[in-house]
């Protein structure tokens, strides 16, 4: 586990605190908490950390109100920051003025939940922890921006292909009209050409029916 223990504290006076782990976690804290609390700069905002063991104490002053935690070294420092920027926010927006004069311990039975919950939460869950969890999700906008540009670059080659397609089909749609006009025009002169040579035919035909009938005995007066 990572955080195990946290505190919150006005001034020296101790508002709730939890230990996830039997040890001597409290008593180092409100060592820490009267060794920062001395001189007249109480109220001045800070982040501090306190190397003990194995263990780091991180602090965080902000408005006269302290919020303490003893994380594993190995922890770092980053999460633990967080976590304490969260208890503070939840602190102040639960209890408000009251802060300012409660007693020690008056919040300790409901508030001691909220930090064990959170401790719990930073130490275990990896949505905690916001830059990794960007990361991730920044990861995942890049895969879906590739997927994406590979589909339009998929799409985009299947819009070449139809284009090539469609190019292809006006060719031969131009070629096809081209080829009807012309066996139009050829049908056009044959048929000229046809009745022409039938005229000339039935011109011929008939010349030769009359010059028959007039050559013929009864009909010798086409001659005179």
């Amino acid at each position: 586990m990572g955080i195990l223990y946290g505190m919150v504290a006005r001034g020296q006076v101790v508002l709730a605190e939890f230990s996830a782990t039997q040890s001597n976690a409290s008593v180092v804290a409100k060592q820490i908490l009267n060794k920062i609390n001395q001189g007249t700069d109480n109220y001045n905002d800070s982040n501090v950390s306190f190397s003990h063991d194995r263990y780091v104490f991180h602090v965080k002053r902000t408005d006269g109100l302290t919020v303490l935690c003893m994380a594993e070294e190995a922890f770092g420092r980053r999460l633990p920051f967080s976590f304490l920027e969260d208890i503070h926010s939840r602190f102040v927006k639960t209890y408000a003025r009251a802060i300012v004069s409660a007693p020690a311990y008056t919040m300790n039975d409901e508030f001691s939940r909220v930090l064990s919950q959170q401790m719990d939460y930073y130490s275990t869950d990896p949505n905690a922890d916001r830059l990794n969890r960007l990361k991730g999700e920044m990861t995942q906008v890049k895969t879906v921006m590739i997927d994406n540009i590979e589909k339009v670059l998929e799409r985009g080659g299947r819009l070449e292909m139809l284009v090539e397609k469609t190019s292809a089909m006006n060719s031969n749609s131009i070629r096809f009209k081209s080829q009807s006009r012309r066996y139009k025009n050829n049908m056009w002169w044959m048929n000229v050409r046809l009745t022409v040579t039938l005229i000339i035919i039935f011109v011929i035909v008939f010349y030769i029916i009359l010059a028959f009938m007039c050559h013929s005995p009864l009909l010798t007066s086409c001659w005179r």
